[in-house]
């Protein structure tokens, strides 16, 4: 509980033990007679509990932001010390904050379930000068430094691990207990805490482009995109209170006048009116269930970066995959060599691995590390890459041609087509075919289960997009259940593919993508859900994407549609509850049957009861 949520419940417990006091008083008749000073003697607990509410009211009036839930509780709260139902005003003054205090305590819970989550900001990295650690700002860390990470310490700056090898708890970043073994030349992510052992690390990231100041902007940007249902709740406290102040009004002014007397029971039956009447309910439990929602997926080590994306996930029925790296591995290795008659195995490879030297692409590091000699370079002239189709290169003076069958015929090259699984790739030199590699990838652990898992939560299409060859399409498809696979696709294609599927999308139907390549940042733009992969992703996608899997792991979508059901369900119910209840009392309260009591409940209770209904969000695991 934090200092100000302790101070207001110390006012309480005055507030509640004077008016307790004073109500035994004056049920046993040893309050005083006068009217006056039964009103000074309630005004006492009255303003130590109210107070800050009668001051932010007037506040807001002075700032012409009349209608608030402040202005509504000190006029009916006023209007009861008018009507001399002085315990009653104090009262309704006293449960309300009760209330506030319930809500700032729920919210706090649930911002703090991600905080703890989230606690991963680093304080500080160490640089080592002169043969002493210096304790230096991550922001003042340049690329390419190298700092050392000792054994509990957060690692501040994504880097590659240059000396040392640990074990990395990276539960905070991927909602993951089991630690993760780190060594030479394995790269590291900000936000982890460091093991049993001291790693020296060469940054490769300024500390605002690192993983850790991205996870932290996403948290602290989730709140401020709404739902469409967020957005409804809004803009209806905007008119329904003023709405129903002007009713009240009408309410204790219109009868007295047409039936004639009765004043003081007319204003009493408008205070209670707008006590009934107050929004906080709807208001404060609405937002609660969606952040409550982010909270349980941010357990799961899945970021969503707002409540509309959240929102949108319920409605999802059509789901698209790009292949490698999101459903396989992207761990490329060379499985079989096919070179032509008069070329040997090792003439083959060495040519692949010259020409595709220059290439980041895990194809040509598969090439590269198959070879496992040193390149020498200088050999290779002229090496350009066209993206979908493969690469030209001169090696040793003579034209090398390496990619896909598209690249081959394209230049007008005969080829023995190799249908074995996996992907080819061609070789042709100086216009001759000189034999094909053949590179497998493995498909993810779990993949198979999460697409039945997402085909129970009611996803009707899976569907994968893929610049591979036909026939590893459709093996990979088959073994996982996809139902439909759109193969030898170049980059600019998925996009022009995934427009039609949401063509093809009815109603409220949502259509999400799931990828992790750079090239991949353009469809997850256009999808109505974007899933990245947040440990192996390229920056582009996870800036392009709505929701950051932070482990890879495609098992937490199903997941993650449950946890976004299970918060619309609890959001729907909240609102019929506290409308209904409202309904029901305001009308009771115009007819003079409901009592302030009644009127407490209607509010406060209601409030207090959606806002135990919301928390169920956050405990929420998807299971």
């Amino acid at each position: 509980m934090t200092q100000k949520q302790k101070k207001m419940l110390y006012r309480i417990i005055i507030s509640f033990v004077l008016l307790a006091a004073l109500m035994i008083g004056e049920h046993t008749g040893f309050l005083p007679e006068n009217i006056w000073l039964q009103m000074v003697l309630f005004l006492i607990p009255y303003l130590i509990i109210g107070y800050d509410i009668i001051i932010k009211a007037a506040k807001n009036i002075k700032n012409g932001q009349v209608f608030d839930e402040n202005f509504l509780m000190m006029i009916a709260t006023f209007g009861a010390f008018g009507a001399q139902e002085f315990s009653e005003a104090a009262a309704v003054m006293l449960f309300y904050q009760v209330g506030e205090l319930f809500q700032s305590y729920a919210v706090g819970k649930s911002r703090q379930s991600i905080s703890d989550m989230m606690d991963i900001c680093p304080e500080y990295a160490n640089i080592e000068e002169n043969g002493a650690l210096t304790q230096v700002d991550p922001d003042d860390v340049e690329v390419g430094s190298i700092i050392v990470v000792k054994p509990g310490e957060k690692v501040p700056l994504d880097g590659v691990v240059m000396e040392g090898d640990s074990l990395l708890n990276t539960a905070a970043l991927t909602g993951e207990s089991v630690p993760r073994r780190v060594c030479v030349n394995d790269e590291v992510y900000s936000g982890c805490v460091n093991g049993s052992g001291t790693l020296k690390i060469r940054t490769t990231k300024e500390y605002d482009d690192s993983t850790v100041a991205k996870i932290l902007e996403l948290v602290e940007n989730a709140s401020s995109k709404k739902a469409k249902v967020e957005n409804f709740i809004t803009k209806f406290a905007r008119y329904y209170t003023p709405i129903v102040t002007v009713a009240a009004v009408l309410l204790a002014l219109i009868p007295p006048l047409v039936l004639g007397g009765g004043w003081i029971n007319w204003m009493h039956r408008a205070c209670t009116f707008l006590v009934i009447s107050c929004p906080c309910a709807l208001v404060i439990s609405v937002p609660l269930g969606f952040f409550g929602g982010i909270g349980a997926a941010s357990r799961l080590g899945v970021l969503v970066k707002g409540g509309n994306y959240l929102e949108a996930v319920s409605e999802m029925t059509t789901i698209v995959f790009d292949k490698t790296g999101t459903l396989t591995k992207g761990e490329f290795k060379v499985s079989k060599l096919i070179p032509a008659d008069g070329i040997t195995d090792g003439q083959l490879l060495e040519t692949a691995a010259l020409a595709e030297g220059y290439s980041n692409h895990p194809i040509a590091a598969s090439i590269r590390a198959a070879y496992q000699k040193d390149l020498d370079m200088e050999r290779v002239e002229n090496a350009s890459e066209t993206a979908g189709h493969g690469i030209t290169a001169l090696v040793d003076g003579r034209e090398v041609l390496i990619g896909n069958e598209k690249l081959m015929k394209n230049s007008g090259i005969s080829i023995t087509s190799c249908s074995d699984i996996g992907t080819v790739c061609y070789v042709a030199v100086d216009k001759k075919y000189a034999g094909a590699i053949l590179i497998t990838d493995t498909i993810k652990d779990g993949v198979k289960d999460a697409i039945g898992a997402m085909k129970k939560v009611g996803v009707k299409k899976c569907v994968m997009l893929t610049g591979d060859r036909e026939e590893t399409a459709q093996a990979v498809a088959e073994e996982l259940g996809i139902d439909e696979v759109h193969a030898e696709l170049l980059p600019t294609d998925k996009v022009s593919i995934l427009e039609k599927l949401l063509d093809e999308q009815h109603g409220k139907e949502k259509l999400a993508f799931a990828g992790d390549g750079i090239n991949d940042a353009p469809v997850l733009t256009r999808a109505d859900i974007g899933f990245a992969m947040g440990s192996m992703g390229s920056d582009a996608a996870i800036e392009a994407a709505d929701i950051v899997l932070m482990d890879d792991d495609v098992r937490k979508i199903a997941k993650v549609v449950k946890i976004s059901r299970r918060t619309l369900t609890i959001v729907k119910q909240n609102i019929v509850f506290a409308l209904s209840v409202k309904a029901i009392v305001l009308i009771l309260g115009a007819l003079g049957i409901a009592s302030m009591w009644a009127a407490v409940f209607a509010d406060v209770g209601v409030a207090v009861l959606a806002i135990i209904n919301s928390m169920r969000t956050l405990s929420y695991s998807g299971k």
